[in-house]
């Protein structure tokens, strides 16, 4: 595990996916993820593929490619490559069993750089292939509800979007029994018009994914704590929100998303995906969110 601090955090992050297991304010003692045994994860890294594929596969150049749910970065071994006390950066590179799932040489660097009010998280997907290499990245932090111990429950708790004027509209997802898109939109429920009160059943079917583009801010607060979580996301173009949805269990999912899942039928052309980013030989995209504490 690698741990990082500064005067009012400290992060252990896991080199296996270079996942943030704790993220604990030094003044109180509070964890802000998720560790419960009931779901395993905490902040998983999504990459090159978000959710399912159909039938668990893709095609490049009409061959076939087998594709875990999210890709594969969440079960690969990082190199940490640059560290200090406050900052560090893991690296992974294809390698011969990436390439079996993935048919693109790449290199993905995550960078963790902790801020007085929170923490920056950076991404650098480089195409070192020879050719148009498509790909997806999303980021999976779960935050404990209440954000402070006994300031509340989940149901008291709500999000509030800046950054676009429309109103709310989320990708309809059908579970088959995974989730699927349609390719429908549907309105959210919303107070203010930019404003989500959460509960158990807008997560009935599942994850709801924010269609909205132009998203920057999203803030999770309650009127019963002057704590807030704040995450500013201009890099990405959508934000997906999640918890369990057969288990009445106290975290959200707030995750910066480019890429979507597929929508339900047969494997999809990656180079024709909805969603999918696409790097030219050589070319390098960086992508940075931050996660503040009010």
């Amino acid at each position: 595990m690698i741990k990082i601090e500064n005067n009012n955090y400290y992060l252990n992050i896991d080199p296996v996916g270079s996942q943030l297991t704790n993220f604990v304010n030094k003044k109180n003692g509070f964890d802000y993820l998720w560790n419960g045994k009931e779901w395993p994860k905490h902040a998983p890294l999504l990459f090159p593929a978000i959710g399912r594929s159909n039938k668990d596969s893709y095609l490049v150049d009409e061959q076939p490619f087998d594709m875990p749910q999210h890709g594969f970065a969440a079960d690969e071994n990082f190199e940490v490559i640059q560290k200090s006390d406050s900052a560090v950066v893991f690296e992974l590179k294809s390698n011969p069993e990436t390439q079996l799932m993935y048919p693109f040489d790449f290199s993905l660097k995550v960078r963790y750089q902790l801020l007085s009010t929170g923490l920056s998280v950076s991404f650098k997907v480089t195409n070192l292939s020879s050719k148009t290499m498509p790909f997806a990245l999303g980021s999976h932090p779960a935050f404990n509800l209440p954000i402070a111990t006994d300031q509340g429950s989940f149901e008291d708790y709500y999000l509030e979007f800046a950054g676009n004027q429309d109103r709310l509209q989320a990708y309809e997802i059908v579970m088959k029994p995974f989730p699927y898109r349609t390719g429908k939109l549907e309105l959210l429920p919303t107070q203010n018009k930019h404003q989500i009160k959460l509960s158990r059943q807008l997560f009935a079917n599942g994850l709801r994914i924010i269609a909205n583009q132009d998203i920057t801010e999203v803030k999770l607060g309650s009127v019963k704590t002057n704590q807030r979580i704040s995450l500013k996301l201009k890099d990405f173009r959508n934000v997906c929100l999640w918890t369990k949805e057969d288990q009445p269990l106290p975290f959200l999912c707030i995750e910066p998303f480019n890429g979507l899942p597929d929508v339900y039928g047969e494997p999809i052309d990656w180079m024709k995906k909805d969603g999918n980013l696409f790097l030219k030989p050589a070319q390098s995209k960086l992508m940075q969110y931050e996660i503040i504490f009010d």
